[in-house]
């Protein structure tokens, strides 16, 4: 596939946005990333293309071709993440695979100081739609570090399945590394996975509003 169909997209729910990622994100994009160096860097791959502490914009820029070229040629589709406008983070679905598999592979991160504000799962959930929906994706993956209870809670919040260790799939933080495989495949949200979510919020809200105190 030449072409991404639905690409570029920029969707929004509630304050949390998604937006391709654009050139003129690089100081948003730099100041965010160095802020959060330490939150981050358990879980980044060990990537020379986009180092945490690097402060020029050369490694933004040869990351942002990367990207718009792949997503040209049908392999990615990178957005930002917004939350009430502003720049959030990133959330990247990356190695598609058309063919017989038409599968692909999903990566997000938030800055530190909005964790816990439901930003990841609200973009994890219009990305899955878009991907499985519009794009006509079946299957997405989220490998993910055991440690990393975080962002294990957003997948299982979501109803990803685990499958399974992948034994020392990614170099991350000086050592190759452990992930369990998360997938869904479009059979498992006929409805979309944003209405499983909104209900998910919604009867939280109504137990927050009901507890004594």
């Amino acid at each position: 596939m030449d072409r991404l169909r639905g690409w570029p997209a920029s969707m929004a729910e509630g304050p949390v946005g998604l937006r391709p990622l654009r050139l003129r994100d690089v100081r948003d994009w730099r100041d965010t990333r160095l802020r959060n160096a330490e939150w981050l860097r358990p879980w980044e791959p060990s990537n020379p293309e986009t180092p945490l502490f690097r402060t020029g914009l050369g490694p933004y820029v040869s990351m942002v071709g990367t990207l718009r070229r792949e997503a040209r040629q049908g392999m990615a589709m990178p957005w930002v993440v917004t939350y009430e406008g502003r720049f959030a983070g990133q959330l990247t679905v990356g190695a598609i695979v058309w063919g017989s598999a038409r599968s692909a592979q999903v990566g997000y991160w938030v800055d530190g100081a909005l964790a816990g504000r439901g930003i990841i799962p609200t973009a994890l959930a219009m990305a899955v739609d878009h991907c499985f929906f519009t794009t006509g994706l079946h299957r997405l993956e989220a490998n993910i570090r055991p440690e990393n209870h975080a962002s294990r809670r957003v997948v299982e919040k979501l109803g990803f399945r685990e499958e399974g260790i992948r034994r020392r799939q990614l170099h991350i933080d000086g050592a190759w590394r452990d992930h369990i495989c998360y997938a869904l495949t479009v059979e498992d949200v006929p409805r979309g996975l944003l209405v499983q979510w909104r209900r998910t919020m919604n009867s939280a809200a109504r137990r927050s509003e009901s507890s004594p105190g």
